[in-house]
């Protein structure tokens, strides 16, 4: 019996000898090794060596062998050649091949390769792969203009981003030529302004806007000029965030100068007009950009606490009982709901629907056909103290009071759905969209939760005192307080349960003198309202280049606290 190392000489003269097919399944070179002893014992394994010179030959004398291992495997074999025999007869035969597949058919010559394949190795399969593959590689970009079909091209190569775009410039010149006369950078803003918000509202704010959505080429400036206007917005957008992050703003203050009771407890705004409602019992109506004020509506005969307008109409409620229907361009009270027993503190309509809320408990849902024809629909009881807030969309009516809970009800059937409990005193202001809610109380924290099941997913702390008004987008939550601070938190980061609680409030704001009763925000901007009668803009987009991170005002310092 041959000694181990004998063995193993033999079996890597034997690996070195059989295709790479046959043993490249294997992870290592001892397993390797192993494989192919057992091949060596196998008598379905066998070496068959032909040659063409005759057996009294000296070794030294004869040609080259060519060797051939034949692999049984039940009723089929492969035999594999290391090199092909030198045969005259070869070249005649792929002559007559290849005579006979021009003939055929396509489908025909797919067939005949397809067999041909199934019968290779591995290592013959691999050859192949490397001759087709730089065969199927195509410039289609390049390709299809040339069949007409230049308008596909473009449409291929405005999905990419504008990382991949800057790329594909670099292609080639045919590449640049259909980037450019597709206009495919103005189409990659047009995108983003249609989807993003940030991006609509920066191309009205910078007056960019006028460039695009153009259907003829001849009505715009050239591609180069979205080429460059393209690193000029994203600039914009960076600066915007870290205005947001450091707190650099711009601020306008609005003296509302209130004849006797003092107080903005409600307000809206657009890019024209600012809407607030009063505690001296008046509606104003302020010019956004010169912020005069423009109209004064009056009628109610208490406090307007809440408000909520649209295109058509301004609805207000009071702490006389009231809801009241205003024209929104002439002023003109169009309707009074009387419903409530005591002060109405908070509405919301859309979609031909309002929900108001009260201090009497009660919820009343109203069918709004038109500004005169407005109908009670149904009135929900079940919180057992005044209800603070109402919010909705299709799907859930949610309310919030100062029972401490917050109730979820059917939007189209009225029926109570659940419950959230977890706050430990009254809850005075809250939102709602999609899943996710997100609430103040008078226990000085914010909670957010799943409205679908009802979880309470994070509770920020930092407010000193009731926490009075909250508005949030998929980046940012917005929240005022009784203490006078307005907090900046970052969404996202609360939404993640492993993020630290320091690291969750991003800015906080000192300005306003009094508590603040309301307030509303943008990509751009926060507006808010206070017991010390005034209005305060802070702008986040118009800030001097040179401005310090704490602006200071002639009558107040800011007061920042970072991450």
């Amino acid at each position: 019996m041959e000694p181990d190392s004998v063995i193993e000489d033999k079996t890597i003269e034997l690996m070195c000898s059989v295709p790479r097919s046959l043993w490249l399944g294997c992870s290592n070179l001892v397993e390797s090794m192993c494989a192919l002893r057992c091949l060596q014992s196998m008598p379905s394994v066998r070496c068959l060596q032909t040659t063409s010179v005759m057996d009294d030959q000296n070794e030294d004398e004869s040609p080259k062998k060519n060797t051939l291992w034949q692999i049984t495997n039940g009723t089929s074999s492969v035999i594999v050649s290391r090199k092909r025999t030198s045969d005259g007869n070869y070249e005649k035969e792929k002559d007559v091949c290849i005579k006979y597949f021009d003939q055929w058919s396509e489908s025909d010559q797919v067939e005949f390769v397809e067999h041909l394949i199934s019968r290779m190795c591995h290592y013959q399969h691999g050859h192949i792969n490397s001759y087709l593959k730089p065969m199927l590689q195509r410039d289609f970009i390049t390709a299809l203009p040339e069949q007409g079909l230049e308008h596909i091209a473009e449409n291929i190569l405005s999905y990419l981003d504008a990382r991949s775009l800057c790329a594909a410039e670099l292609v080639c010149k045919e590449w640049q030529r259909v980037i450019s006369e597709g206009m495919l950078w103005k189409k990659l803003i047009e995108r983003m302004v249609r989807t993003d918000p940030l991006w609509k509202g920066l191309s009205e704010r910078r007056g960019w806007d006028q460039y695009l959505f153009k259907n003829r080429p001849t009505d715009g400036p050239p591609n180069s000029f979205y080429r460059s206007l393209y690193p000029k917005i994203i600039e914009d957008i960076e600066t915007i965030e870290a205005n947001w992050r450091c707190g650099r703003h711009n601020l306008q203050r609005i003296q509302c100068r209130s004849e006797n009771s003092k107080g903005v407890y409600c307000l809206q705004y657009d890019d024209e007009k600012i809407i607030s409602g009063l505690r001296d019992n008046s509606i104003k109506i302020w010019d956004k950009t010169s912020l005069e004020c423009l109209k004064i509506l009056t009628g109610h005969t208490g406090s307007v606490l809440c408000l909520q307008y649209d295109e058509r109409v301004i609805v207000t409620g009071s702490s006389d009982s009231t809801v009241r229907v205003w024209d929104v361009n002439s002023g003109e009270v169009l309707n009074t709901l009387i419903h409530h027993n005591e002060a109405v503190l908070h509405l919301r309509f859309c979609n031909g629907l309002m929900v108001t809320c009260s201090k009497d408990r009660s919820i009343a849902v109203w069918d709004m056909a038109s500004p005169t024809d407005i109908t009670l629909r149904r009135v929900l009881v079940g919180h057992r103290a005044a209800v603070n807030v109402v919010d909705f969309d299709d799907k859930y009516i949610v309310s919030a009071s100062g029972d401490r809970t917050i109730k979820v009800w059917s939007t189209s059937t009225c029926e109570f759905v659940r419950t959230l409990n977890g706050h430990k005193r009254g809850i005075a202001c809250l939102q709602y969209r999609d899943r996710l809610v997100v609430s103040g109380s008078s226990d000085n924290t914010i909670r957010l939760w799943d409205i679908e099941c009802g979880a309470c997913l994070r509770v920020l702390e930092g407010h000193e005192e009731l926490v009075r008004c909250i508005r949030f987008d998929n980046k940012r939550i917005v929240s005022g307080a009784y203490d006078g601070k307005i907090k900046v938190w970052d969404l996202q980061a609360a939404l993640d349960p492993r993020a630290p609680a320091s690291t969750l409030c991003l800015r906080t704001l000192v300005e306003h003198s009094g508590r603040v009763f309301r307030l509303q925000f943008d990509e751009f901007q926060i507006i808010s309202s206070s017991h010390d009668d005034t209005i305060l803009i802070w702008d986040f987009l118009n800030v001097p280049s040179n401005a310090p991170n704490e602006t200071r005002s002639p009558s107040r310092t800011y007061t920042y606290i970072s991450r």
